[in-house]
C-alpha cells in the first residue's frame, strides 16, 4: 500500500523540501551526478525496488535506485506488518502465489531472524458451512455472489492445504481446530457465540521500514560502495524523476531543488501504484494499476492487548474483508479496510474507516470497549494492484507481473514495470526481475539469494536463550541490558558495528527518550540517508508508531542532527514544523512542539 507520507513533488505543508542543505549537496546524490549512468536505473525505493537492487548489485551489475521520498516511504512501510502465505488467496485459485508465498515466509525466517518473526494466528469461527455454496461461485467468477464469511468446513480444507505447501522446508507447526468450551478457555473474551476456533502460524515484520534498509545496504556493500559514496551500487533517497528525454532520464534532487540527466541501458519501474504515472513520466503511458486503499489503527490498550493473548485475531467480516487485530509489543495494530483509491486524493484513515474498525472489535471480542481516545497512530495507503474494473477488490490478484517496453524506440533504454508484487515474495519477486534485466543485458547470474543472510540476520541468536547470551557478552559500562537489548532489536547483529560507533566518543541518551543516544542519531545521519527529521521519528525508530512522539522530542533530536546534516537555525524550525504536519495529516497525531 501506498505511504500515507506526502510525496516530495507536492507541496509539503510547512516546509519547502528545495532548501539546500547547509552542508551542501548529498553524497548519496553527489554520486549520481558524478557518474551519470549505468546499466540499470532502478526508479522506486520500497522493498521490491530495493530487493531488486540488492540482488543485481551481488551479480556484479552497475546498478543505481532512486527513491522520491523515503526509503520504504510508500506501500512497505504501510503494511499489515505480515509475512503471510495468504490463506485467502486459495480461493482465487491463485496457488502458485501461495506456494511461493509459504517458501518465502519460511525462507524469512531463516534469513532474516531479527525482523522475521513466526506469528501464531487464531481465526474465531462462527458458523460450520458459511460460504459452502457461494465460495464456489465467487472462485469461478471472482465477481458474483454475496460476500459471506467462511464456516469451519471451508477453513478446515483452506489451512489442510496451506499447511501441505509447507511440508518442505516448513519451519511453523500445523493448524490446530478448536471447539467452543476449548476455545473460550484459551481466549475469554472473545464471543460466546463462536463455535470454533483455527489456530496456524505464519510470520511477522516489526519493522519492516529497517528490514527495507538493511535488504538497501546489503546491495550497497556487494557494489563496493561505503555510506552510498559511488560504487558499483548507488542508491538515494528523496530523488525523483522529473521526465525522460534524449534518452536520458531528468532526475531532480528533492531537497535541494536541483535536477540532472542520467542515463542507463535498462530502467526499472518498481514505483507501486504510481507505476503509470512514472511511465508517463518516462513517455510511455500505461493504465497497468487499479489499486485499493488499506488503513490501520495503532491502539494503546492493555485490556484488548491481554484479549489477544499473544496471537494474532484474524478473521473475515460479513462483508468479505479480512480484519486482523494484532499484538505488537505493548501496542495493539487493527486493520485493514480494502476500498477504491483515488489517486488524486492523499490515502488517510477516515473517521468511517475508524468506526469500522469499532465495530469489527466488537464483533470478536463483544466486552471490550474501543474508542478515539486509545488511538496513537494511524497510517493509510494504496495497495499497488493491477488494474481490476469490476472484480471486488477482495479478489483481485496479489500476484505480479513485469511488462516490458521501449519508449524511445529500439536502441533506447528497455523500461521493465513492476506491476503488483506483496511484502512476504520479495525476494522472490526480485530475483525474477533481475533474471529479466540480466536477460536485457546478456549477464549471467553469479549467485542466489535465497540462502543468503539480509544484515544484521547475519549470525542472528536462533533462540531467545541465544539473544540473552548475545547481550550479555555486548554489555559494558554505560551500555546495560536494556540499551544493548534496544540496539539488538533495532539493528539486528549489526548492532555490533553500531555499539563500536557509540564507543569511539562520548555519549548521551536523549533527555526525551532514553531509546536513542546522541551518538546513536550521528550514527544514523552519518549511514542511512536521513532526508528529514520526520524519518527518524517513523522509519528509522517505531517512535511514532508506538505514540511516544512529544514537543521535547522533535526539538531535541532536531537540534543533534542539525550538526551532521548541516541544518541552521531556520532549517531545524522548518523540520520541525514539517514533521508536526506529516503526522498530524496522515497519522492522526498531534504533537505540540517547544520553543528551543
Amino acid at each position: 500500500m501506498r505511504r500515507t507520507t506526502p510525496s516530495p513533488r507536492r507541496a509539503v505543508l510547512g516546509h519547502t523540501t528545495n532548501t539546500p542543505s547547509a552542508a551542501g549537496e548529498r553524497a548519496s546524490a553527489a554520486a549520481l551526478r558524478a557518474r551519470p549512468h549505468a546499466r540499470v536505473l532502478i526508479i522506486g525505493g520500497g522493498i521490491n525496488g530495493v530487493g531488486t537492487f540488492r540482488d543485481l548489485a551481488l551479480q556484479g551489475v552497475d546498478v543505481a535506485l532512486v527513491e522520491r521520498g523515503d526509503f520504504c516511504q510508500g506501500a512497505s512501510g504501510a503494511s499489515s506488518h505480515m509475512i503471510h502465505g495468504g490463506i485467502r488467496y486459495l480461493e482465487n485459485g491463485e496457488f502458485r502465489l501461495v506456494r511461493e508465498s509459504v517458501v518465502e515466509r519460511n525462507r524469512l525466517l531463516k534469513i532474516a531472524p531479527h525482523y522475521v518473526k513466526p506469528l501464531q494466528t487464531t481465526i474465531p469461527i462462527f458458523s460450520t458451512f458459511s460460504g459452502v455454496l457461494s465460495a464456489p461461485m465467487r472462485f469461478l467468477t471472482h465477481k458474483q455472489g454475496k460476500p459471506k464469511e467462511r464456516g469451519a468446513f471451508l477453513i478446515k480444507l483452506g489451512l489442510s492445504l496451506y499447511d501441505s505447501f509447507s511440508r518442505d522446508g516448513g519451519s511453523v507447526p500445523r493448524h490446530q481446530f478448536r471447539g467452543r468450551d476449548a476455545a473460550l478457555a484459551e481466549l475469554p473474551a472473545l464471543d460466546p457465540a463462536v463455535k470454533y476456533t483455527a489456530t496456524y502460524f505464519d510470520a511477522s515484520v516489526h519493522n519492516p521500514e529497517r528490514l527495507t534498509l538493511d535488504v538497501l545496504q546489503d546491495g550497497v556493500k556487494a557494489g563496493a560502495g561505503s555510506a552510498f559514496d559511488g560504487g558499483s551500487a548507488r542508491a538515494s533517497n528523496y530523488v525523483s524523476l522529473v521526465s525522460m528525454a534524449d534518452g536520458e532520464a531528468r532526475l531532480r534532487d528533492e531537497l535541494t531543488g536541483e535536477e540532472f540527466t542520467f542515463s542507463a541501458d535498462v530502467i526499472v519501474n518498481t514505483t507501486g501504484a504510481w507505476v503509470d504515472l512514472t511511465n508517463n513520466a518516462l513517455g510511455q503511458p500505461s493504465t497497468f494499476m487499479g489499486g485499493t486503499k488499506g488503513s490501520h489503527i495503532v491502539l494503546d490498550h492493555p485490556e484488548l492487548l491481554a484479549a489477544c493473548g499473544g496471537r494474532e485475531i484474524f478473521f473475515e467480516h460479513t462483508d468479505g474483508r479480512i480484519v486482523l487485530i494484532y499484538p505488537m509489543g505493548d501496542r495493539v495494530l487493527v486493520g485493514t479496510t480494502d476500498v477504491y483509491a483515488d489517486m488524486a486524493e492523499d490515502a488517510v484513515c477516515t473517521e468511517q474507516e475508524i468506526d469500522y474498525f469499532f465495530e469489527l472489535v466488537g464483533k470478536v471480542f463483544p466486552a471490550i470497549t474501543v474508542d478515539r481516545r486509545q488511538i496513537v497512530y494511524s497510517f493509510s495507503g494504496v495497495r499497488p494492484l493491477p488494474r481490476h474494473d469490476d472484480t471486488q477488490p477482495g479478489f483481485v490478484s496479489r500476484d505480479y507481473r513485469i511488462e516490458r517496453s521501449v519508449p524511445g524506440g529500439e536502441g533506447s533504454a528497455v523500461v521493465l514495470s513492476l506491476v503488483g508484487g506483496k511484502w512476504t515474495t520479495f525476494r522472490a519477486l526480485a530475483e525474477h526481475l533481475s533474471n529479466e534485466v540480466l536477460a536485457e543485458l546478456k549477464v549471467e547470474r553469479k549467485v542466489s539469494t535465497a540462502k543468503l543472510a539480509i544484515g544484521g540476520g547475519a549470525g542472528f541468536p536462533s533462540s531467545e536463550e541465544g539473544v540473552q547470551d548475545w547481550i550479555k557478552r555486548h554489555m559494558s559500562p554505560g551500555f546495560g541490558a536494556e540499551r544493548v537489548a534496544g540496539l539488538l532489536a533495532r539493528y539486528g547483529t549489526r548492532a555490533e558495528e553500531v555499539l563500536r560507533y557509540l564507543k569511539a566518543g562520548h555519549d548521551e541518551l536523549l533527555r526525551s527518550t532514553h531509546e536513542l543516544s546522541v551518538r546513536e542519531l550521528e550514527f544514523m545521519a552519518g549511514h542511512e540517508q536521513i532526508g528529514h527529521l520526520v524519518d527518524v521519528l517513523i522509519r528509522r525508530t517505531s517512535l511514532a508508531f508506538r505514540g511516544l512522539v512529544t514537543g521535547e522530542l522533535l526539538n531535541e533530536v532536531a537540534e543533534v542532527l542539525a550538526g551532521p546534516l548541516g541544518w541552521d537555525g531556520r532549517r531545524k524550525a522548518s523540520e520541525i514544523k514539517h514533521a508536526q504536519d506529516v503526522l498530524q495529516r496522515f497519522h492522526r497525531v498531534t504533537v505540540h512542539s517547544l520553543v528551543s
